[in-house]
């Protein structure tokens, strides 16, 4: 049985591993036994420790019966080896599990809000799951300020055991699951917590606690914050967003929000006027349309094929032009790949633009569909099968 050394002492990142069992695994790895380690390995919501062995890296460590199995990345002989743990991750992981302890304390003092489970993570915000299923924007400010009031009194992180007798006189948040030797976890005179992980001795090393998030999962709310080390990143990176973000904008960090909503509503009166112009544009084209078309005994017909336009336009344009009287038109975009084809049949022309549509697309085996003064198809086409396009149109009007 592995002896975790990790537990009384938490803040020992080097240590002289005795590798007494090397296991072949799979994808070429290998699990190595020690009979003590100060490698954490997974549980409890938290992540495993990572760093060497010797010259190998050991990539995960989890509990296998009594035993706490290193992964590593090439095999070890048997014997004395001088052993590293990743330090950054290991402290960001005790930031985050203090942290997450008084986080859920904190919704329990200050809003009487029990938490449910918790995910410990180093490298993206950890998440706490609680009893209920809003918070508003001052809830979230309270609990805030209310942890952050316990971190920066720089209270004691104690550790101890106890049995089933002296559990009974412990004030725990959380009953504990587990009977015989109970591990606590105490913030000092704030939170009891029975659990396996590592944490920093004092609440001041955690540093800061910010909630980054909420998601509402079925009948309970996830709540997402950063402490220590990522907290600091975290910031960092919004700061370096936001001074980007101002000198772009030309104003300072508090004016960032009133300078987007003065440019928003100047790109909303663009968009407008864009639009006032798009449609006239459009109007101007469907007349120079209907100047330019080959009349034909009662009707007048239109052709026309656009490259790399959008095919919404294409709509737009017939929709104007199906107003015109004795009007047969056949229009079509092709962006090098796919063609779009509508076509109009005015309904004074005793025609109908299924049958124009069917007549086009047929040939392509292509399908479409719409009414009888108006339908639309297509799909992918050969460059070469373009150029041909309205052939059949002629045909179909003179048979008709």
């Amino acid at each position: 049985m592995t002896e975790q050394l990790y537990f009384d002492d938490p803040l020992t990142l080097e240590f002289t591993a005795e590798v007494g069992e090397i296991v072949p695994l799979n994808d070429s790895k290998f699990g190595a036994v020690l009979p003590r380690t100060y490698f954490y390995p997974t549980s409890g919501g938290q992540d495993h420790d990572t760093g060497t062995i010797g010259a190998a890296r050991v990539l995960d460590v989890y509990k296998q019966g009594g035993d706490i199995l290193h992964v590593l990345d090439k095999s070890l002989s048997p014997g004395s080896y001088p052993a590293k743990i990743d330090a950054q991750r290991r402290r960001l992981a005790m930031q985050h599990h203090t942290a997450q302890h008084i986080l859920s304390a904190s919704f329990l003092e200050a809003l009487e809000i029990e938490s449910i489970s918790a995910k410990i993570n180093g490298g993206s915000p950890s998440t706490v799951d609680i009893q209920t299923d809003q918070l508003s924007s001052d809830d979230i400010t309270r609990v805030e300020d209310f942890a952050n009031g316990i971190l920066f009194e720089n209270r004691a992180v104690k550790s101890y055991y106890v049995n089933d007798e002296q559990a009974l006189k412990i004030p725990f948040r959380k009953a504990p699951k587990v009977s015989g030797r109970i591990r606590v976890v105490e913030v000092d005179n704030f939170d009891y917590t029975p659990c396996g992980g590592t944490h920093c001795p004092n609440t001041g090393m955690v540093g800061l606690l910010k909630i980054v998030k909420t998601e509402r999962i079925n009948k309970k709310l996830r709540v997402h914050f950063v402490a220590g080390g990522q907290a600091l990143g975290y910031f960092q990176d919004y700061q370096r967003v936001l001074q980007e973000s101002s000198s772009l904008l030309e104003s300072g960090i508090t004016g960032i929000a009133e300078a987007i909503a003065g440019k928003l509503e100047r790109l909303k009166q663009a968009e407008i006027q864009l639009e006032a112009l798009h449609s006239d544009r459009l109007a101007a084209e469907a007349a120079q349309l209907i100047d330019s078309a080959q009349t034909l005994v009662d009707r007048i017909l239109i052709t026309a094929l656009f490259r790399n336009r959008p095919a919404v336009e294409l709509r737009q344009l017939a929709n104007r032009l199906r107003k015109e009287k004795k009007l047969v038109a056949v229009l079509a975009v092709y962006d090098g790949l796919k063609l779009s084809l509508i076509t109009i049949c005015g309904r004074d022309t005793d025609l109908d633009a299924r049958d124009l549509l069917q007549k086009q697309l047929g040939p392509l085996k292509l399908k479409g569909g719409g009414d009888g003064s108006l339908a639309q198809g297509g799909g992918a086409v050969n460059e070469e099968l373009v150029g041909d396009l309205f052939k059949n149109t002629r045909e179909y009007l003179d048979v008709a």
